[in-house]
């Protein structure tokens, strides 16, 4: 959060301090992760894509850079955002389950980007400031420290503890408050947007400020609301000329799909198929079932439903990559392959799907396939160097081709990713010392070996001196 996420390969420190702070939990085929504690991130391409159409024409009439200004999905039924570190904003997925429509949350992300334009994180007290901020990264940054793991699922780790302190960290004050929304307002008139869904979204916040604390919306704990507040910005949107403009029907449409998907895939079978039925055909409920008979080790009624929806629509590069996971985690690797390069093909710039692509490639102990996968994920590194867990796959794939070299390399930098600096640092040395001299990976391999010798602790330091000291030692007798 120190620096944008994803753009970080000239800052190594600050590039450890971004990844011990925002960690993966997928939600594609390498998912399925149990949370470890403290708050998850869920990654899914569809997911962020629905995401970025909500947000970017808010980023873009806030005159910031939308390259600059990541969004993440939080793993949590809560109703609740935040703005973190940043141009950062967090949204919990109860938010979007229980949001009515796409206009609610094109609302709250136009709240918390006034947060953002404000400058309101940077305003807070002295003791924020200092004693606040420091002990929630020393959490982040140690809990990074002890959680590094890859496992069945992917790589998952702890965003903090005791849920990274949101309600005291993140408490704006009422005037913050009522900049932001107005903030919001003209971000949603210059994009030619309607206020409706904020003014709904905040008078259910109204309600929850009603309820004891023990059930109340974090949301409404840490973003104030008053019946003032409400009036003043009805009046403003009442009189806005697009007042009754109705969002665009294809992000509307996306968003139904998006809750759909999250129900399927964060609720329990039971609730899934209550919300769902059989009878309702619709495109959403057949999406929502097939999530939920795969959690119910239905495959073929999962599978089923995928492929009506595929009748209907044939390029779909989302259900498609839902049919190569669901056939994937069901042990059908071979058969897991032809659905996901027909999701890379509709959607080649997509890197979450070639990672889980190049996964299945992986799996099938085809060496003949081991080329394919390292194109997909050098693709995908390309343009998310922060993915841990495409990192492993290039490791697996290159040692399985005897390329010594490039699994030290790759290694290194699933180690720094995950928060194992002597793993890195280990790897790193072994890079640089068979890497072509001056190819990017070994200049990289140098930069990740400086700065994780660097950050050893004094004892880790000592004990790399002693060993450093016997090999020289061997080497001389």
């Amino acid at each position: 959060m120190i620096e944008k996420f994803k753009q970080y390969s000239g800052n190594i420190t600050c590039q450890i301090l971004c990844m011990a702070i925002i960690f993966t939990l997928c939600l594609s085929d390498y998912s399925y992760a149990k949370k470890k504690g403290g708050l998850s991130i869920l990654r899914d391409a569809e997911i962020e894509y629905t995401i970025r159409r909500m947000a970017e024409p808010i980023f873009e009439v806030a005159e910031l850079d939308k390259k600059s200004v990541d969004t993440y999905l939080i793993n949590d039924n809560t109703l609740n955002a935040f703005v973190a570190g940043g141009q950062n904003i967090f949204i919990h997925s109860g938010l979007l389950i229980q949001a009515k429509d796409a206009n609610q949350v094109i609302g709250v992300i136009a709240h918390e980007t006034g947060h953002i334009t404000g400058g309101h994180l940077s305003r807070f007290s002295d003791g924020i400031k200092s004693a606040t901020m420091m002990t929630l990264l020393g959490v982040i940054l140690g809990a990074a420290a002890m959680a590094a793991g890859s496992g069945d699922a992917g790589m998952a780790l702890i965003l903090g503890g005791q849920q990274i302190g949101t309600r005291t960290f993140l408490k704006y004050s009422r005037t913050q408050e009522s900049a932001a929304d107005q903030a919001a307002l003209t971000f949603l008139e210059r994009s030619g947007q309607s206020g409706v869904g904020l003014i709904g979204f905040l008078d259910y916040l109204g309600d929850q400020e009603l309820m004891t604390a023990r059930y109340r919306d974090p949301y409404a704990g840490t973003h104030p609301v008053s019946g003032r507040r409400i009036s003043k910005l009805r009046e403003r949107v009442d009189s806005s000329p697009f007042l009754n403009t109705k969002t665009d029907p294809s992000i509307e449409n996306d968003f139904k799909r998006l809750q759909a998907k999250l129900y399927g895939y964060l609720k329990p079978p039971y609730a899934t198929l209550n919300r769902y039925p059989v009878k309702n055909q619709s495109l959403y409920a057949k999406y929502a079932r097939a999530f939920a008979y795969h959690k119910q080790h239905e495959m073929d009624n999962a599978i089923k439903e995928l492929d009506e929806l595929l009748t209907i629509h044939p390029s779909d590069p989302f259900f498609w990559e839902t049919k190569g996971q669901i056939l994937f985690e069901n042990g059908l690797v071979i058969d897991s392959i032809a659905p996901y390069r027909n999701a890379v093909k509709n959607l080649p710039e997509e890197t979450l799907i070639r990672v889980s692509l190049a996964q299945s490639l992986i799996a099938a102990e085809d060496n003949s396939y081991l080329d394919e996968a390292i194109t997909h994920l050098e693709f995908a590194l390309s343009r998310d160097s922060a993915n841990s867990f495409a990192w492993h796959q290039a490791a697996i794939a290159y040692h399985r081709k005897d390329n010594q070299p490039m699994t030290y390399y790759t290694t290194a930098e699933r180690f720094l990713l995950v928060g194992n600096l002597r793993g890195a640092m280990i790897n790193a040395r072994h890079a640089v010392d068979t890497l072509p001299q001056n190819i990017p990976q070994w200049v990289r391999a140098q930069d990740i070996l400086v700065v994780t010798e660097a950050n050893l602790s004094d004892k880790a330091r000592k004990k790399q001196k002693e060993q450093q000291k016997k090999r020289k030692d061997r080497k001389e007798n």
